[in-house]
């Protein structure tokens, strides 16, 4: 599934957020799918790195028809880019997790405007949010910031906690120095390297 790392800075809100409406300067494109070339604000906030059209592009095409139908999880979603591009191509739900109260505000008002009925927020820090709850999700996206060691603690939470369907797809996106642990069961299907990130795409075997 775009980000500098999908936001994850807790910062306060603002008097615009507090009223219900996030001041944004930015615009997220969707790329495919019936929403194609639709624009959606973003903000302009620290630590906020949208995933690039290459990298996206490459992504969904190695996803296929795979997203038809399915459900998805978008944990540190930052500007949803994946989430909309996935609801865009079919997923029949996209459950957005983003900690930052506005980043996941704006998420929410873009789903509105989209009229993306089968999406929803969830505004929690995702590892607490993965040993809280569970529900099985097809296609996990997983793009933690960077150099704060958590993809590894998520994927083994995901594993752990019984979120992943019997064949789900994980896409994880890192920085580019680090190769994550994953569970023993997930297989490398794809992976690329652009910039500073390096992006995997697994294919979880059942246990």
């Amino acid at each position: 599934m775009k980000r500098q790392r999908s936001s994850r800075s807790s910062t306060s809100r603002s008097s615009t957020a507090q009223r219900g409406q996030v001041k944004a300067s930015g615009k997220l494109r969707i790329i495919g799918g019936d929403f194609r070339r639709r624009q959606l604000p973003v903000l302009d906030h620290p630590g906020l790195r949208p995933t690039p059209d290459r990298v996206r592009e490459t992504l969904f095409n190695w996803l296929g028809q795979h997203l038809f139908g399915k459900q998805v999880l978008d944990l540190f979603a930052g500007t949803g880019a994946l989430g909309f591009e996935s609801l865009s191509r079919g997923a029949s739900s996209v459950t957005f997790v983003e900690r930052d109260a506005q980043v996941a505000a704006l998420i929410s008002q873009n789903i509105i405007t989209l009229g993306a009925s089968n999406g929803r927020v969830i505004s929690a820090d995702a590892l607490t949010f993965l040993g809280q709850s569970s529900h099985l999700a097809d296609l996990v996206f997983l793009d933690p910031p960077f150099h704060q060691g958590l993809a590894a603690p998520c994927c083994s939470a995901l594993e752990a906690g019984s979120w992943l369907a019997d064949d789900a797809m994980i896409y994880v996106e890192t920085e580019k120095s680090l190769s994550p642990e994953v569970p023993a069961n997930w297989q490398l299907y794809r992976e690329t390297l652009a910039g500073e990130s390096a992006a995997r795409l697994y294919l979880r075997k059942p246990v």
